[in-house]
């Protein structure tokens, strides 16, 4: 996979050069770079930005400084270019499973007040990290580029454990533990240790649906429920009081 980003500021995406995304890197699994579109400024000063039309608070990135930078970059017809927006779709684990199947991802990171309207006939998707502003798109770009880059076979070295992580197919992940066994009164459940795999295949299930229900009841409405799942959270219900 080839990732460019599209910054003012390339210095803040130095921790993409740390764990799995170094060892993606040096696997010949992901390419990865960054792309100061101030090099296409339009004045002398090297500014990117100006004041809005028809007045109004704060200074947009002009238009043409990041299209010379996106044609700079040929992305082909298969390119995803992302705009990180606040008023974009919000960015969820469905997402990066896509983006983690592309061959060529370009992400478009703003700051100052918001962008030129004419910039989002170059993207293809346009993309928020939540309900909230923050003063750039360059940590929201960070966080989705890891969540997709960690998707890509032979990055993360178990590949087992994605299958079964928070937000795959809808359910929150199940309690885990590890040694000590006990830990001032808090024991890990015996269950763990019974050494049956089928009982404790059963007991991740359920108590992945118990925290599903309790943290993330929206959740729910979108998993793929067997009948057991229904008769397990019918028993979670009645143990948690919720009936």
């Amino acid at each position: 996979m080839k990732i460019d980003v599209l910054t003012l500021f390339p210095e803040m995406f130095e921790p993409m050069n740390h764990s799995f995304m170094k060892r993606a890197q040096e696997k010949d699994l992901l390419s990865f770079a960054t792309h100061n579109f101030r090099q296409f400024a339009v004045n002398k000063h090297g500014h990117v930005d100006d004041y809005p039309f028809g007045g109004g608070a704060g200074m947009l990135l002009q238009v043409e400084p990041i299209v010379r930078m996106l044609e700079e970059l040929a992305p082909s017809p298969q390119t995803e270019i992302i705009l990180v927006d606040p008023t974009g779709q919000p960015f969820d684990q469905a997402m990066a499973e896509d983006w983690s199947q592309k061959d060529h991802l370009i992400f478009v990171c703003g700051h100052y007040e918001g962008f030129d309207e004419r910039i989002r006939s170059y993207v293809t998707k346009e993309v928020s990290l939540g309900d909230f502003v923050l003063t750039n798109g360059e940590l929201p770009a960070m966080v989705m580029i890891d969540a997709t880059v960690r998707l890509i076979p032979e990055v993360v070295g178990n590949a087992e454990s994605i299958v079964h992580e928070s937000h795959q197919n809808n359910l929150l992940e199940h309690p885990q533990y590890t040694r000590p066994r006990i830990f001032r009164d808090q024991e890990v459940p015996e269950i763990l240790f019974s050494g049956h795999h089928e009982r404790i295949q059963r007991w991740q299930r359920k108590e992945a649906l118990r925290r599903t229900l309790l943290r993330r009841p929206d959740l729910l409405a979108m998993a793929q429920l067997t009948q057991e799942d229904q008769a397990y959270l019918i028993e979670i219900r009645q143990e948690e009081g919720l009936n």
